[in-house]
Formats: C-alpha cells, structure tokens, sequence
C-alpha cells in the first residue's frame, strides 16, 4: 500500500473547482497508484452576492462540503492561530488555485513538500491577478497553465509544469478560464504523482518577459469609440463574463456581450456612430475600423441579439457613448 498524500487545498472561486474535484477522485489509499487526501480545503470567507446580498459560500466550499472535507476560511494568516490550524493538518503539500490571500512565509514553511500553485498564464508572463483578461486585452495568440512551486514573491517562484492553449479570434475570457481550469487539474495530477522527483526539477523563471496581470475595474468596461475596432474586440472578449463592456445608448447602459471585427469596410463617421443595424449585427464607427455587436443588453433587460434589439430600436446614425452630461 502507498501512503496517501496529505493534501491541504487552498481556492476560492469556479477556477480552482476542477483541481479539488479531480484530487478528491483520485485513486484510495489501497490501491498501488498515487493517492491523495484532502485533509482541508481553505477558501475565502462567505461574502454577501446577488440582489439580496445574502451570504453566499464560495464555489470551492460547495465542492468540499459536497466531498465531506474540513473547510476552513480565515480572513488572513496574521493570528497564531489560523498558522497552527492549518499546522495541525499536517500537509506534505498545500495546493493553490485562485485562493485570494498573500500567504506568508510562515504559511509557506509549513508543508513537507512546500506550496505550490495553479497559475493561469504562461509565467512569467501576467503574474498577478487577471491574466487571462489581461492575455486577450493585450492579443497574445496563446495562453496556458503553469504550475509553480510558491515563494514570497508574487507568482515567482520556480516552474515545475506548464502547457500552453491557443486563443482564438473567437475567445472570450469565460471559454479561455474554462479550458485553462481543466487543463490546471490535469497537470497538478502530473505534478503530484511524483512530487519529490518533480520538485528537484523545477526551472527558475527567465528574468525577461515579465509581465503583471493588475486586477479588474469596473471603469475598464467602458469602450471608448476612438479606439480601433480590433482593441474594442478584445475588450468585448476579455471583460465577459466580468465586468461587460459597456457604453451608452442615449443615457441608457447598453452592455456589449458579444462583438466582432467588420472585415474589410473603410469609414469617415464619427467614432460611435451606428453605420448600419441588421440582423447580422449592429455595425459602429471606431477610430479604426468597424466593431459589429451581435449581443447586446440594456440595463434591467435581458440579454438578446441584434436582430432581436433592432426589432425595438432606430440606430443607424445614432452615436454610442454619448449621454446628456458627457454632451453638455
């Protein structure tokens, strides 16, 4: 019999939902392949969500409660004693994903084998926060997974797996952070299997390419029209599901689900300006090219698709972005 590894996980939202899944339906201790226990699960504390502001546990406490594993959600690790909680689980190993808290070094001392972490992002590009919104933002042809072993530093330390995915034209961020969380528990059972021998071999990141994935605003959603149309595309793509490109019918909030670069159209209209609205799309003016959005939501409506908003709305020669005050 292999004695299971001990395992405390450490993640917050549907990001780190498939890695704890697929460790807790790894194989039982007496069986001949590598096994695991899951001896806690550490997540942020419950926070108030929804119109209700109701309380509301995180994705990765559903999925422990689910499994019957001890969760724990301290608000930090500055009090003795959340360190000689997670002390007393006595983990060979404490895996991060998405977690949300800085874990000090007193933390990171604690596992036999150290912490290491799921990374959305080829490091050491977009360290940080939101590197799969900052990877669509910025164009970048390709994303992946790294796992790393954790340091004090902010996603720094050294790699011990990393495997890259293409991003499409046709990407969002929600399919990109769907691929990217499968892919993520696939490798940490790569990683995990032979944790010691994969440990002697992580390599240092390159000191060039660094990158930092700061952390998503709500302002951010806003488009601004005398963009081209192609950086507008990206913006549409990283910011759904969260935050939603926005910008302005008359006063009224018109969030941007889905959008698409026009091909091959030249234009000398206003940025904002609708040039043409059919069931293809509603086709704007951007201070390079066209941008045509196919899925669009008014604030308090539903989301539906052009052909279906142009059904209830005049918009040729209208122009997006412009409200009573930004045209006093």
């Amino acid at each position: 019999m292999i004695n299971p590894l001990r395992i405390v996980y450490a993640g917050t939202p549907e990001f780190a939902v498939p890695a704890l899944k697929a460790l807790c339906a790894s194989p039982q201790p007496d069986t001949h392949q590598a096994s695991y226990q899951v001896r806690a699960v550490y997540t942020q504390p419950d926070r108030p969500a929804g119109r209700g502001r109701m309380l509301t546990a995180s994705p990765v406490k559903l999925c422990a409660q689910l499994h019957g594993i001890p969760v724990e959600q301290p608000v930090n690790f500055r009090e003795a004693a959340s360190i000689e909680q997670l002390r007393s689980y006595a983990p060979d190993v404490l895996v991060v994903a998405a977690y949300g808290l800085i874990l000090p070094q007193a933390v990171l001392d604690i596992p036999r084998h150290g912490c290491i972490n799921i990374h959305g992002s080829l490091l050491p590009r977009w360290r940080g926060a939101a590197p799969i919104q900052r990877a669509i933002l910025a164009g970048d042809v390709e994303t992946g997974i790294t796992i790393m072993r954790m340091e004090a530093g902010l996603d720094t330390g050294p790699m011990l797996l990393c495997q890259s995915v293409p991003i499409t034209a046709h990407d969002n961020a929600a399919i990109i952070h769907d691929r990217l969380a499968e892919l993520g528990a696939q490798l940490l059972l790569q990683v995990l299997s032979d944790l010691p021998v994969t440990l002697t071999h992580a390599q240092l990141q390159p000191e060039t390419g660094v990158t930092y994935a700061k952390k998503l605003h709500k302002a951010e959603a806003l488009l601004d029209w005398t963009q081209s149309a192609l950086q507008l595309d990206r913006q549409v793509r990283a910011f759904n599901p969260w935050p939603i490109a926005e910008t302005y019918l008359h006063d009224e909030q018109l969030r941007v689900w889905q959008a698409n670069v026009a091909q091959d159209i030249a234009h000398s209209a206003t940025p904002g300006t609708v040039l043409s609205a059919s069931n293809a799309g509603i086709q704007v003016a951007c201070g390079e090219g066209i941008l045509n959005l196919t899925q669009v939501q008014l604030a308090g409506r539903k989301q539906v698709t052009a052909a279906d908003f142009i059904k209830s709305h005049s918009l040729v020669g209208v122009q997006l972005g412009v409200t009573a005050r930004s045209s006093e």
